[in-house]
This record gives C-alpha cells, sequence and structure tokens, in this order.
C-alpha cells in the first residue's frame, strides 16, 4: 500500500527586520527604545518599534507626536527601504539556494512547501528546517541570522508557529486538522493582522470580546458572513487551520546600474541621469534581447536614508524614450537631493518582437494601447472597472433614466 506524506509549509520569519537594516544591525535593537521615523513627504506614523519602545507602549502606526510622549527617549532611525530590499532578496536567494520555491510578500516574512525538499536534505521536515537555518545565518552579510522558523500544514498556521519559535528552537505544529485547531486556538487574534485581507479584523474582533482565534473558530459562518462578510469567513477558516495554497515567485536574474549624482542634483540633471541609467541597462548584454517588465528605482538621500519606487509598465518594452517618459514622474517624489540613482530591472519579459507595421496610423496604435489598458484594468478591478454612458432617455423628468452605464469598447 502506497502511503503518501503531507506537505508541511515552512515559515521563517524575522522579526522587525526593516528597523533592524535600518539601525545597522539587531545588536542595535537592545541598545535603546527605537523606532523607524516618518517617511519624509508623508503621513507623520512611526514604523517598525523595538522591544524597548514597546515596553513603554510605542506601536507601529502611533503618531510622531503622541509615540514621543509615551517615550521621551525614544531615538528614530530614518528608513531604508532600498536596504531592506536588497537584504531581503538575500535572504530569499539564500532560501532558493537550497532549492525551495518561495512565496513572499513582505520583508522579514517567507514561505515555502517543504515536501519537494526532503529527498534533498535528509528525508524529514525537521532536516529540511536544519538546512534552511544554516543557509540563513551562512555567507558574510549574515542578514537572516536571528531569524524563527516554523512549519505546519497551512500558511498561517506556519506563521503561527514561528510566532511561537525561538532562533534556537524550531516549532512544528501538529498535522491533522483536529490537532491543528486546538494547536492555533489559544494565540491571540492580533495575528489575523499580519493577512492584508484581514488585517483590519483584530480590533472589530476584540471590541466584541473575541481574544482568541479558538473563540473565532467556535462563532458560526453565517454570524461572520452577516457581520464581516467575506474577510469574516476567511478568518474563521484560518482559525481553524485552513489556507489558500502558496503562490511561489519565479526566481529572475535581476540587472542594476548605479550612478553617483553630482552635489544636489536637480531638475534636468536627474533627468539626464535616468536617461543614462536606462541606456546602460538596455545595453547590457545579459538582457540579451528582452523586453523589460518590472523595474525599481532607488536613491541614496544627501542627509540619510533611501529612497525606493518600483514600476511595472503597461507592456513589456524596450523602447528607452518610453521608459524615460514612465519612469520620469517618479523623479518628482524624490523626499530630498540624492547623492546616487540606481535602476535595477525587477522582470524581464519576452523578446523584442513588437513589429508594427510601417504605415501605421497614430489614431490605430492609440486604440490598440487603449484596448490593452482596458483589458489590464478589468483585470485587475473587475469587468466594471471601464463603463461608458449611454443617453437612454435624455427627456426623462427621472435622472435615473436619462442615462446608463455599459461595457466600454474601444
Amino acid at each position: 500500500m502506497r502511503t503518501y506524506v503531507l506537505s508541511m509549509v515552512v515559515c521563517v520569519l524575522l522579526p522587525r527586520f526593516e528597523l533592524a537594516v535600518a539601525a545597522g544591525g539587531r545588536e542595535a535593537l537592545a541598545a535603546a527604545p527605537l523606532a523607524l521615523a516618518p517617511e519624509i513627504g508623508r503621513e507623520p506614523l512611526i514604523g517598525e518599534t523595538s522591544a524597548a519602545a514597546e515596553a513603554h507602549g510605542v506601536r507601529a502606526g502611533l503618531r510622531l507626536g503622541e509615540a514621543l510622549a509615551r517615550c521621551p527617549t525614544l531615538r528614530l532611525v530614518t528608513p531604508d527601504p532600498a536596504g531592506v530590499a536588497d537584504a531581503w532578496e538575500t535572504v530569499v536567494s539564500a532560501l532558493e539556494g537550497i532549492g525551495a520555491a518561495v512565496e513572499t510578500d513582505r520583508p522579514g516574512m517567507a514561505w515555502f512547501e517543504e515536501q519537494g525538499l526532503r529527498g534533498l536534505h535528509g528525508g524529514s521536515v525537521e532536516s529540511v528546517i536544519s538546512t534552511t537555518r544554516r543557509a540563513l545565518v551562512g555567507g558574510e552579510s549574515r542578514t537572516g541570522a536571528g531569524a524563527r522558523v516554523g512549519a505546519a500544514p497551512s500558511r498561517f498556521a506556519a506563521l503561527a508557529a514561528a510566532h511561537r519559535a525561538r532562533a534556537r528552537r524550531p516549532e512544528i505544529a501538529p498535522e491533522k486538522p483536529a490537532g491543528l485547531a486546538a494547536y492555533l486556538a489559544p494565540l491571540p487574534v492580533s495575528l489575523l493582522s499580519s493577512r492584508g485581507e484581514v488585517a483590519a479584523l483584530p480590533e472589530a474582533f476584540e471590541r466584541f470580546g473575541i481574544a482568541t482565534l479558538g473563540e473565532l473558530a467556535k462563532l458560526s459562518r453565517a454570524a461572520l458572513a452577516d457581520r464581516f462578510g467575506n474577510p469574516g469567513l476567511l478568518a474563521r477558516d484560518l482559525a481553524l487551520g485552513r489556507d489558500t495554497p502558496l503562490r511561489p515567485r519565479v526566481p529572475t536574474e535581476r540587472l542594476q546600474e548605479i550612478l553617483e549624482l553630482p552635489e544636489a542634483a536637480l531638475g534636468q540633471q536627474l533627468e539626464r541621469a535616468l536617461g543614462m541609467l536606462i541606456d546602460r541597462v538596455l545595453a547590457r548584454p545579459e538582457r540579451r534581447g528582452r523586453t523589460v517588465r518590472a523595474v525599481v528605482l532607488s536613491a541614496a538621500l544627501v542627509g540619510g536614508g533611501t529612497w525606493r519606487s518600483q514600476l511595472t509598465f503597461r507592456e513589456a518594452l524596450a523602447d528607452p524614450r518610453r521608459m524615460r517618459l514612465a519612469l520620469g514622474g517618479r523623479l518628482s517624489e524624490l523626499p530630498a537631493p540624492a547623492d546616487s540613482l540606481r535602476l535595477r530591472v525587477e522582470a524581464f519579459g519576452p523578446p523584442n518582437g513588437d513589429q508594427r507595421s510601417l504605415l501605421a496610423e497614430p489614431a490605430a496604435i492609440r486604440r490598440a494601447r487603449l484596448r490593452e489598458a482596458v483589458r489590464q484594468t478589468r483585470a485587475a478591478a473587475g469587468p466594471d472597472a471601464a463603463l461608458r454612458i449611454l443617453a437612454v432617455d435624455p427627456d426623462s423628468r427621472v435622472p435615473e433614466r436619462r442615462l446608463a452605464l455599459a461595457p466600454w469598447e474601444p
């Protein structure tokens, strides 16, 4: 009789990852109460906080004035989004180096299924976790040192196990559904805040007196659907250990170019620097004639810290003029003068085979681009994302009868 082994999901959790990178290492987190300063030009809300700051009641999302009132000795750390992205890419690459297909939606949290790795790394989930921990602390940067590793049959349960784990003691949740639900039952509902679809629900649950996942799981589906809709049903499934399958990213090679800027470069100097970066990236032999689908434009700021902006083009392209038009507007978002600019290719498209007609009219080209824009908009926001207004009964005294909405087709 053939035996099937249940696949487990491994979660790698690096708490306060963004703060640790910006502060220069995890050792700095224990020195004093720390918090990420608000980004320049945005709402004055602090970011991640250290354990010492949390002991004074300072939490991420507090307004700067309230945080300083609660902890006068709070030290603010300049955000470093570009450094965080680079450091997290090192961690994810280390996991992919052992053969893992990694899903990650934010720095500090990653998941992968371990069943396909058992034959490579010892034949058990424990051996896969041991290999994972060695890969994270290897290398010169040791970016993954201090990671918590948990394993469970689903994504959310693996994250809960990682929260209960310690740097030197991984946590493995029960495999059977009944045992998994009992394992999750005493945990706080605040764990749901790590999931974007249900991040707003923990506060509402706590107001209703629902403090643990076990109390949430005891509620009926009908009651949750009536009060919270689909997010409430998803929260209940997560509390019971059910979750959607992983969506691992596709590993791709990344090209980048860096250009040092003259002091206080502004306006046309920045635009010329951007044009040089685009030309250099497109001239790299590693591109091999492929188009570019997504890029990241980042800068090291004069006063410290970094700035980062990601852009996915409407269609994959290799035209430097169109790339400059798309990226030029992002330069106006720079919060301060920059010391250097960096352009990195995040995703490639197919080889450049956009052979338009020699006599193609501008109107035809515009209609084709409009059709593609409508298709992508509807794919992202639903079939009602692009509508047109039709005059049905212009002379009617009832305003609702005069006009109607219908699908728009270019």
